[in-house]
This record gives structure tokens, C-alpha cells and sequence, in this order.
């Protein structure tokens, strides 16, 4: 975990976090404006499996994948996750920079904080882990054992947690470094 916190820091600039932000926030976009409304078309109403932070049940499963047809799980399995196999990379590796990034402004190298920037990190992991469990129910479908299901659930309720301890890290780093920029400008 060393080495990649010492990769991170070297690695993090404003140049390197903001194309990384840029590229990232395209491919998020591309999804939300695009194949999420388009797979959720054929399920109006039904949250799909990528949407669900506090995660699902089998039967909640079974209902989203009969709704989408055969059509709307082929949306889903050929357009929506290779996007979305796209972005978990892109959002840990951009917002671990951004992280350490603000993190360099702040603490001396060595600073255990450093490991929160792999908080992002463990999110992309899960967000992968779900996604395969999403590609593992289609094809099974309608077959989808519940183990399969609880996994993919576990998986998905994960990538929510780490997801929103970024922000909530990310938000914190922003509070206080504008704290030490504070503090700065009242000794002038």
C-alpha cells in the first residue's frame, strides 16, 4: 500500500487530475444521459441494479430482469456495462490523484492520511465486483440463484459505502485546506 501511496503522490498534479476529472466526468455523463435511461426504459420504474445504493432482493432482481425483455437485458449487458466497465478505473485512479493531490497541500509525505486516497480505490473495486455480478444474473437469467444476487447486492451496497466516504473524505480535505488558507491569510 506504500508503494502505490508513493506512486499517487508523485503521480498527482493539477494537470493530471483535472484531464483524469475531465475524461472521467465524460464517461459518468455518457452513462447518465445515455445507456442508464436507455436500459431503464424498458423497466420504467424499477431501479436498476447500478442505482440501488442500499442494495436489492432476489425478487426485486427476478422483476427488473423479466421487465427489461430480452431486448432491454441485451441494452444492459452490450451498451450500459462496457461504459460502466470503463468508469470504475477511471474513477479511482482520478479521484485517488485528486486526493492525494490535496493531501500533498496539506501533510508531510509520510502522513498516514495518504491512505484515503485509497478509499476511491476500494469503490472501483466494488463497482467492478457488481458489475460482473450484473453479467453473471443476466446470462443466468432466469436461472439467478439467490446467493448470486446477495453477492451482487453485498457488491453493490460496497461501492455505494466507498463511494460516499470519498465525497465525505474529499469534502473534509476541501474544508481543511481552506482552513489552513485561513489561518494563513490572518497571520499576514
Amino acid at each position: 500500500m506504500k508503494k502505490a501511496v508513493t506512486l499517487l503522490q508523485k503521480m498527482a498534479s493539477g494537470r493530471a487530475v483535472l484531464g483524469l476529472f475531465v475524461l472521467t466526468t465524460a464517461v459518468y455523463l455518457a452513462m447518465l444521459f445515455y445507456t442508464i435511461p436507455k436500459v431503464a426504459s424498458f423497466a420504467p420504474g424499477i431501479a436498476l441494479f447500478d442505482l440501488s445504493p442500499t442494495g436489492y432482493s432476489h425478487e426485486h432482481a427476478v422483476t427488473l430482469l423479466e421487465s427489461l425483455g430480452q431486448e432491454g437485458r441485451n441494452v444492459y449487458l452490450y451498451q450500459q456495462l462496457p461504459v460502466d466497465f470503463i468508469y470504475p478505473g477511471l474513477f479511482a485512479v482520478s479521484n485517488s490523484l485528486l486526493l492525494t493531490w490535496l493531501f500533498v497541500k496539506r501533510f508531510e509525505a509520510n502522513s498516514k492520511i495518504f491512505y484515503l486516497a485509497m478509499v476511491p480505490v476500494l469503490g472501483g473495486l466494488f463497482d467492478y465486483l457488481e458489475n460482473i455480478s450484473i453479467v453473471r444474473m443476466i446470462q443466468s437469467f432466469p436461472d439467478i440463484s439467490q446467493e448470486l444476487v446477495a453477492t451482487a447486492s453485498t457488491f453493490t451496497i460496497l461501492k455505494s459505502a466507498f463511494i460516499t466516504a470519498f465525497f465525505v473524505v474529499l469534502l473534509l480535505g476541501v474544508a481543511t485546506l481552506r482552513k489552513r488558507e485561513l489561518l494563513a491569510e490572518e497571520r499576514l
